[in-house]
C-alpha cells in the first residue's frame, strides 16, 4: 500500500490517507480481505501521529470500506458494487460542479460545455 502525504494539500493528513486508501480499494489495488498495515506501523512509516492514522481508519470503517478485529488488525471488506458506483458518481458530480462554475465565470454556454464533454468522452 502506497500513501503519499502532502503538507501543501488543503486536505488534513487523515483525509489524505483515507482518500488514498479508498481509491486503492475501489480500484482493486488493495484486495478484499487484505489486511492494512497496523495503525502504529502506518503512523511510523508516514512519520505522523497514531491519532491521525486512527482517525483515517475509523472513518474508513464508518464508511464501510474496512473492518477492525481486535488483536488481528484492519482488513478490507468485500466491495459493495453499488457503494463503489455511488462513490464514483459523487466524485464525478463534484468535478462537474467545478467545471460548471468555471464555465459560468468564463461565460461559456451550456451548448459549448456539452460539446467539450462529448469531445472528451470520445478521446
Amino acid at each position: 500500500m502506497k500513501i503519499l502525504i502532502s503538507n501543501k494539500s488543503d486536505l488534513p493528513i487523515y483525509e489524505q490517507i483515507k482518500v488514498q486508501i479508498k481509491e486503492q480499494i475501489m480500484s482493486g489495488k488493495i484486495a478484499e480481505n487484505e489486511f492494512l498495515p497496523s495503525i502504529r506501523q502506518l503512523a511510523k512509516d508516514l512519520g505522523i501521529s497514531v491519532i491521525t492514522t486512527t482517525r483515517a481508519y475509523s472513518d474508513l470503517e464508518e464508511e464501510g470500506f474496512v473492518s477492525t478485529m481486535r488483536g488481528k488488525g484492519t482488513f478490507v471488506l468485500p466491495k459493495d458494487n453499488e457503494m463503489v458506483r455511488e462513490q464514483y458518481l459523487r466524485r464525478i458530480e463534484d468535478s462537474f460542479t467545478v467545471a460548471i462554475e468555471n464555465a459560468r465565470i468564463a461565460n461559456i454556454s451550456n451548448e459549448e460545455l456539452i460539446m467539450i464533454l462529448e469531445n472528451l468522452m470520445r478521446e
